[in-house]
């Protein structure tokens, strides 16, 4: 009977660390999130003012700033929803936007010379420079928590306890990012 006792007591306490492994885990994820969402934040506040400052200038590129403001909205939207899934799909297509807008503000010399555009594109760089960085947070905390619960034994109690895998942020199956770039040094 204490041997019983003991065993069960053993059980109980090492289900009672993976519960509480997993609840740190799923925190340190929700945490990367919110960081992402920071920068997130940072970037949706920016756009305003970078088409507002190109709009004079990009006349015939109306689609394109159009597209951004509306991918804007879009995201913005998502973020409030909470849905990570959601605001992956969301925040990929205003990065495809943003990054239309960035290749075609290049053929226009009067934007590259006004200093507050370029002011603005070197905080939008920098921006999806530090979301880039807290998506790499973020996808590191995921991944530790999906495979916390996907090892033996941990992975007999994990569904029954109620945790389910966490999304890591990927780049959309179209995005131009995952194309091979073309370089050509003959110029």
């Amino acid at each position: 009977m204490i041997v019983f006792a003991i065993v069960l007591l053993v059980i109980g306490a090492w289900a009672v660390m993976v519960f509480n492994g997993l609840i740190a885990l799923r925190n340190q994820v929700a945490n990367a999130f919110r960081q992402i969402d920071v920068q997130l934040k940072r970037r949706h506040d920016l756009i305003p003012n970078l088409v507002e400052s190109v709009k004079g200038e990009m006349k015939f590129e109306k689609e394109t700033l159009e597209r951004v403001i509306q991918a804007r909205a879009a995201a913005v939207s998502a973020g409030q929803g909470g849905n990570i899934n959601e605001v992956l799909a969301k925040e990929g297509m205003l990065t495809q936007a943003l990054g239309r807008l960035m290749a075609v503000s290049e053929n226009y010399p009067n934007l590259k010379a006004n200093e507050s555009v370029k002011t603005l594109m070197e905080e939008l760089t920098h921006t999806e420079n530090q979301i880039g960085f807290a998506r790499q947070l973020f996808n590191d905390e995921a991944t530790k928590f999906n495979i916390k619960q996907q090892v033996f034994p941990t992975n007999l109690f994990a569904a029954m306890l109620g945790f389910s895998a966490s999304a890591l942020w990927e780049l959309p199956a179209d995005s131009p990012d995952k194309e091979t770039p073309k370089v050509n040094l003959t110029v």
